[in-house]
């Protein structure tokens, strides 16, 4: 079997489609492109391939991967451009990396993301750019409430630990957000918990679906 890393943008309407229809896009095209993927085994087999990060509903992504296992060598240049041909608008592909023989997953190597989070304002924050980011890092600790997988009511966590960088500047009537959060298995904080708490903590109500968030890397260890 042979594994590939392909690297690819999601932007425009397309961010509307969801994740698994997505999965399934992709499975169409890499099919229609002759590219035979490999299947896992057991009564349900499904064709091996897999995000770096799942990317939330709604936002664009500028560097995404996916990983592929195929049962046949292909060039890494062949597989981008074959795929580049039949992507819809909105998918683009940037390139394809051979995944060398016992290296971990993509997923696995998640360590981090870094986000950009635009929040339009009805008039500006009287404060400059360092100490409105001052102004939300500063609190010893930042608290809010998330939902675990395994257990029914959220449960309080501060975030704070989870944010590696954070840089804010006002321009055009937004507020930007430059951060990097955790990613990945080990630690993982959603863009979502960090807008909820900027945005109380400045008294900034405005609504949620007028904000566009979009990841712009990943990082892998």
């Amino acid at each position: 079997m042979y594994k590939y890393a392909v690297g690819f943008s999601k932007t425009g309407t397309i961010c509307y489609t969801s994740h698994l229809d997505i999965m399934r896009l992709f499975n169409r095209v890499i099919k229609r492109a002759g590219i035979k993927l490999a299947y896992s085994h057991g009564f349900n087999p499904h064709p091996k391939m897999v995000f770096a990060q799942p990317l939330s509903l709604g936002y664009t992504g500028l560097n995404e991967y996916i990983e592929i296992e195929t049962t046949e060598d292909h060039e890494p240049g062949y597989i981008a451009e074959k795929l580049s041909e039949l992507m819809p608008p909105g998918l683009d592909i940037k390139g394809c990396e051979r995944m060398a023989e016992g290296r971990k997953t993509l997923a696995a190597m998640t360590v981090a993301a870094e986000y950009m989070i635009e929040i339009p304002l009805a008039e500006p924050v009287d404060m400059s750019d360092g100490e409105i980011a001052e102004l939300y890092m500063s609190q010893d600790r930042i608290i809010t409430l998330k939902k675990q997988k395994k257990k029914k009511v959220p449960v309080e966590i501060d975030i704070k630990p989870m944010i590696r960088q954070l840089q804010v500047s006002q321009q055009d009537g937004l507020i930007v957000i430059d951060t990097v959060l955790d990613s990945g298995s080990i630690s993982n904080l959603s863009p979502e918990l960090l807008i909820k708490t900027f945005t109380e903590r400045l008294g900034i109500d405005t609504d949620r679906s007028e904000m566009d968030v979009t990841r712009k890397q990943i990082f892998f260890e």
